[in-house]
């Protein structure tokens, strides 16, 4: 225990540099599998997919995640903070080229896209998270990305 404290402040300064890790791992992926993807709108549904398996795939890195670290305000002075917010750049960046590109309507905030996609993928898997449910990965991105595209897609002229 007394090695711990000579590389970290405490065991929650740990904790953070784990998940920080684990982020940035993620978020090298999500960007490597978004690489070869043509249109904002496919790879949205590939980042809503791979995020809530990430989710049904890790429970432990979900629950500290979600439930656990997001309740100490030091949370958001952070490293996992930082890489979350690497993340959601990334969702914005992807929604900016939807926009660009005539994909997603341009007159909703990218930002408040970003929020409904993310908060959207937190609330569908939360109760699977907290009692231990399944998470089914192909069905809730469907039916998130259905309930999303309709509201943000760009209709043909």
């Amino acid at each position: 225990e007394a090695l711990i404290y000579k590389y970290f402040k405490d065991k929650r300064d740990l904790l953070h540099q784990i998940l920080s890790d684990y982020l940035e791992q993620y978020r090298a992926r999500i960007i490597q599998d978004l690489g070869g993807i043509k249109g904002a709108l496919n790879k949205l549904r590939k980042l809503v997919w791979s995020h809530i398996n990430a989710y049904a795939t890790n429970r432990v890195f979900a629950r500290i995640l979600l439930i656990e670290v997001r309740n100490y305000p030091d949370y958001f002075k952070s490293e996992t903070y930082e890489r979350v917010k690497e993340y959601s750049d990334i969702v914005l960046k992807i929604i900016d080229e939807g926009i660009r590109d005539h994909e997603i309507r341009n007159d909703i905030s990218p930002k408040l896209i970003r929020h409904g996609i993310l908060g959207g993928i937190e609330q569908v898997c939360l109760s699977g998270i907290t009692f231990d449910r399944a998470i089914d990965p192909d069905d809730l991105t469907e039916q998130l990305c259905e309930f999303f595209f309709k509201g943000i897609i760009n209709p043909p002229q």
